[in-house]
């Protein structure tokens, strides 16, 4: 197959004949819905690079090359497979730069009786279809995505009363779909969670495997976003963009990560390494939001690891937890909670982003080297996402918006419904315990005993009082104190609370001083 970069995306002649578009949203690139089983004449699939899409954001370079390199493949695979497909780049003159415009302007130029769409996974993007369905006033149509293992409608009426704890929802996914259960249907291994066995502390062995995506020249590409004026962050060699634009890409990845180095990842699951910024993660995180894959078909790979002997229980598990556990959760959290879950602000958090999350320039060892690894391969794993960035915003009370759209703009995986529960919910606490039953808070003990950061760091992961404490520690005893009422009843946190308040004043004073002075002046810690 051709790169992307020769893809020319040429104005297909549409005739009088057409009587349907369908819209492709750029995260919907599912090569197995029902849509493409065969080619039909009467219909013109619509795809289109959009300013309206790369701006409401400012997203990393290398999310927006993926995801309209990703288009582009898709789109080919499409006309070589006999369908018709009209292609807007960025860049086209007669791109309205809108859902709207250019689907009423080929709507207009063909005489098409109607058009339609999949259900878009962002509420966002649910309103601009929405409003679009309204002003261009043609029949209209709108069909699942076939990729969730329930489909919207299922997810809210999970989650429309009360939230379930994720670890039941996992439970009856599992039942749901008959994965890693006996014949009598319990748990295989005995247990349905072995969470408990998967917080190894990597030391170097087993050997990390490389990055697992080959390289992608997308200079043209590069060039045509650039000249398009489209702001982004972060950094990319647009000669070698590492992450997968195919199904063929995405599959391979997948076979590659079950035969090697699913092995090791539950044991590791929640390390971090200066050494190694993937560890034993997948990386499928981009692939599977775009669709490029399925979510059964990859944990049913996991499975088959396991069954014939290549893969521990242990990793296993983890890993089918992650995906049809957590992702199908947090979706479901979002689509029964928004618009409002948006706005939620439990701890009344209202500090601005220090300026270091956008450039790595802090002294802490922990949040320089996942931020400037953010900045550099637009990826970090869930740990590093949730007890290192997101520890921090929680402990120093950073503002959930602000904090919500540099998740949203850094990383090439994220998308509105998994990174807003993720971030809003699971590491700011900010939705007062909708998807987690406490606050991830930790201080530098943790970040210890995980990792290897706290070596040759500026701050003493020892100290809690004055200059050169961890503002891990000190931030954490601040974050306690001044949350103390809201977290005395909460089961999970009295302990800690009440250990907080016996203390002497004249112990809590230096440690509540030094956060303070900290808090005066994060843009330099």
């Amino acid at each position: 197959m051709s790169s992307v970069s020769s893809f020319h995306a040429q104005k297909v002649d549409l005739p009088m004949s057409t009587q349907t578009l369908r819209l492709i949203l750029g995260d919907q690139l599912n090569a197995r819905h029902p849509w493409f089983v065969r080619p039909d004449a009467s219909v013109c699939y619509v795809m289109m690079e959009i300013r309206s899409e790369t701006d409401y954001v400012v997203h990393h370079i290398q999310k927006v090359l993926t995801i309209f390199a990703a288009m582009r493949r898709f789109a080919q695979a499409l006309q070589q497979a006999g369908h018709r497909v009209r292609y807007f780049k960025i860049g086209d003159p007669d791109n309205t730069q809108t859902i709207e415009g250019n689907l009423r302007m080929l709507l207009d130029e063909t005489g098409a009786a109607g058009w339609a769409c999949m259900e878009p996974d962002e509420w966002r993007v649910q309103q601009i279809l929405e409003a679009a369905a309204k002003t261009l006033a043609r029949p209209f149509e709108m069909v699942s995505t076939e990729h969730f293992l329930l489909t919207r409608a299922e997810a809210i009426r999970t989650c429309a009363t009360r939230v379930p704890r994720m670890e039941f929802f996992y439970r009856e996914m599992r039942r749901r779909y008959q994965l890693l259960l006996d014949a009598d249907g319990q748990p295989v291994g005995g247990k349905w969670n072995f969470d408990a066995s998967n917080r190894g502390r990597w030391q170097g062995q087993p050997q990390a495997p490389d990055w697992p995506w080959a390289a992608e020249d997308v200079s043209a590409l590069y060039q045509e976003i650039q000249a398009a004026g489209v702001r982004t962050m972060g950094e990319v060699d647009p000669a070698a963009l590492r992450w997968p634009v195919s199904r063929k890409q995405a599959k391979a990845g997948l076979q590659a990560f079950v035969q090697q180095v699913l092995p090791h990842f539950g044991a590791y699951q929640d390390a971090m390494s200066v050494h190694a910024p993937l560890l034993f993660h997948s990386a499928l995180s981009v692939a599977l939001n775009l669709k490029m894959l399925h979510p059964l078909e990859v944990v049913e790979a996991a499975i088959a690891a396991w069954q014939g002997g290549e893969a521990p229980i242990e990793s296993v598990e983890g890993f089918v937890r992650q995906i049809i556990g957590w992702r199908e959760f947090v979706r479901a959290v979002y689509w029964a909670n928004m618009p409002d879950y948006a706005q939620l602000n439990a701890l009344d958090a209202t500090r601005p982003l220090p300026a270091w999350y956008w450039s790595g320039e802090t002294r802490m060892n922990c949040v320089r080297h996942v931020v400037r690894q953010s900045l550099t391969l637009g990826y970090a794993h869930h740990i590093q996402r949730l007890m290192i960035t997101g520890n921090f915003a929680l402990l120093a009370g950073l503002h959930p918006d602000e904090v919500d759209a540099w998740y949203l703009g850094i990383y090439v995986d994220a998308f509105e419904w998994v990174e807003m529960p993720n971030t809003r919910g699971m590491a700011l606490f900010a939705d007062g315990g909708t998807v987690g039953s406490k606050p991830y808070a930790g201080g530098a003990n943790y970040i210890k005993g995980q990792s290897d950061y706290c070596s040759g760091c500026h701050y003493d992961s020892k100290r809690r009082v004055g200059e050169g404490a961890c503002p891990f520690n000190v931030l954490y005893w601040h974050f306690i104190d001044r949350h103390q009422d809201r977290f005395s009843a909460n089961p999970r946190m009295a302990m800690i609370v009440n250990g907080w308040k016996k203390r002497p004043d004249p112990e809590k004073a230096p440690i509540l001083a030094t956060a303070g002075r900290y808090l005066e002046r994060l843009d330099t810690l």
